[in-house]
């Protein structure tokens, strides 16, 4: 399950999705959130699903990534599924008990879950395509209005990436971890609930004190190569805006408008 864990990660490619600006797809990853959380009906949900359907195979993204990064938040998705479907009046469609389930609460937990995996499908997409050292460029540059108010930008945006950056790496060593307490007779799988959370020990204190090493040794690296922060830097590659980032940003605002559009008509419809 642990290795599942695709957040952060990053697949150097040449897709268009790849060769786009990052503040672009900053920006329309937003508008994609957006447009998600603004659907109240399935049509305006169907605009986002369709239009994650068209920009996966546009960058050359497995569908197996996909799954990769929906797996880990299947019990989260289950969990909003039952309560959408248990809590929520209606008509009834089936009673046991005190326990029932109704029209309402089952178009609610489809909706709410298709919605949770287009998010996070949606959002891993970008640090899928973006690396790293673009992303802080794209966040800094995306804020610099801000150090007007004296706001460290720079080292804001540094520090929101290297803690991307560095989730594959600690989930890697928790993987490690695990399996050397395993090799060691720890039992972490079984057992009722406080005493799996006692085997968690073993594993998340050596998982602390190699993350804090990771921090020491990371600082002591930049300061050896002299960073001091974003006073007086230069980069190597310069950001500018390309026809491809226009045509993204024009079929996002269509979808978006599709969405809001699908959202009024079918709203009108029900009330007459």
């Amino acid at each position: 399950m642990i290795k599942d864990i695709t957040i952060g990660q990053f697949f150097p490619g040449e897709s268009p999705i790849h060769r786009m600006d990052p503040r672009m797809k900053l920006i329309l990853t937003v508008a994609y959130i957006v447009m998600l959380f603004i659907a109240n009906n399935a049509a305006s949900l169907l605009v986002g699903v369709i239009f994650l359907l068209i920009v996966y195979p546009v960058s050359g993204i497995s569908g197996k990534m996909v799954l990769r990064s929906v797996k880990p938040i299947l019990p989260i998705i289950a969990i909003t599924a039952v309560l959408n479907m248990f809590f929520i009046d209606g008509e009834v469609l089936f009673q046991l008990w005190k326990i029932r389930i109704t029209d309402k609460g089952v178009i609610t937990a489809v909706m709410m879950c298709a919605r949770i995996v287009c998010l996070i499908a949606g959002t891993s997409l970008m640090t899928y395509t973006t690396s790293p050292i673009a992303l802080t460029d794209a966040i800094e540059r995306l804020f610099s209005p801000l150090k007007k108010i004296k706001l460290p930008v720079h080292e804001v945006a540094m520090m929101m990436t290297i803690a991307l950056r560095f989730i594959p790496t600690l989930i890697e060593e928790t993987d490690k971890i695990m399996s050397a307490q395993k090799a060691r007779g720890a039992d972490i799988e079984s057992g009722n609930l406080v005493q799996r959370i006692r085997a968690l020990v073993p594993i998340l204190i050596p998982l602390f004190v190699s993350a804090f090493r990771r921090a020491e040794e990371l600082a002591l690296a930049m300061e050896c190569r002299c960073y001091h922060g974003g006073e007086g830097r230069t980069r190597m590659r310069q950001l500018h805006l390309g026809k491809l980032d226009v045509v993204a940003a024009c079929v996002t605002a269509v979808c978006l408008a599709a969405a809001i559009l699908a959202n009024v008509h079918i709203q009108v419809f029900v009330l007459r």
